[in-house]
Formats: structure tokens, sequence, C-alpha cells
């Protein structure tokens, strides 16, 4: 199975989380910040570091969607961070739909018995490994289902 890193694009955040070598479970891992929007030089540099000392073999991004499907602003940043993700690492950066995945994670953070003042310290870490688990519980479900397909036309 490959390594997946996955990544809450904030404006001044991007939360990280990582899959087990067997690509079973995500983990929130960092959360790396910036003074301001458009300094992205170490943000990347970081991002692709990480990448090389786990052995990352593909990158899962937030899309931040609105309720309607559209795509906003952040939507819209959130592509062109894909781009440079994809020129600094060489990796394939798969984008994935976030909608709601702080609210998941403020809720996982509630659960787990954080107060709610803390929950900054974590969220956007957590809302990464919310999205990395979302794209990997899917496309654990897609190979199954070839799977079975396989074995149906097997029998056939």
């Amino acid at each position: 199975m490959e390594r997946l890193m996955g990544l809450d694009y904030g404006s001044k955040t991007v939360g990280v989380a990582v899959s087990d070598p067997l690509g079973i479970t995500a983990q929130p891992l960092e959360i790396i910040r910036r003074k301001s929007e458009s300094k992205l030089r170490q943000t990347l540099a970081r991002i692709q570091e990480l990448t090389q000392q786990l052995e990352v073999e593909e990158i899962v991004l937030g899309l931040p969607r609105h309720m309607n499907n559209d795509l906003g602003d952040r939507a819209q940043k959130s592509l062109e961070f894909k781009e440079m993700l994809e020129k600094r690492t060489g990796l394939n950066v798969i984008l994935w739909d976030e909608r709601l995945s702080s609210v998941a994670a403020h809720e996982a953070l509630l659960a787990a018995g954080v107060k709610g003042k803390d929950h900054e310290k974590y969220v956007d870490e957590v809302a990464a490994a919310w999205i990395l688990e979302g794209y990997m519980t899917w496309k654990s479900s897609r190979i199954e289902k070839e799977n079975e397909q396989d074995e149906s036309e097997k029998q056939n």
C-alpha cells in the first residue's frame, strides 16, 4: 500500500495528516503556520520535506466547496495551491471535497475531551486527518468493488 498525506489548506495554516504505511488509518501530524496568506515558500518546503521523510506517494488536498457545490474564493486558492504542490513535490495531488471537515474536527476534539479554547491548537491537523480518512475510505471501497467484479467475471 502507499503512504498518503492529507492537507487542510487555510489562509494562514496548513493542517497535515499522514496515513500509516499500510494505508489503513490517518493520523494528524502537524500544523504549518505562516504570517500571511501569500507567504508559501516555507510552507511548500516543509511539505516537500515531510513527503520525502515519510515516503509519501500521493497527496490529498481538501477542496472547500460551498454547500450548493459551487467553488468560491477559498476553493480557487486551493486549486492554485494544488498546482504549486505538484510542481514542488512531483507528486500527484488529489482534490477531495472537504465540506464540514472543520465541523467534524471540532466534534472529534470535543468527544476526545479537548476544551473548546484549545481547539485552535489542533483543529487544522484533525481536519486534515478527516479529509484523508474520507479519501482512504472511498478508495478502499472502490478497490473492493473492483475485486468483486473481477471475481464475478471469473465465475461467468
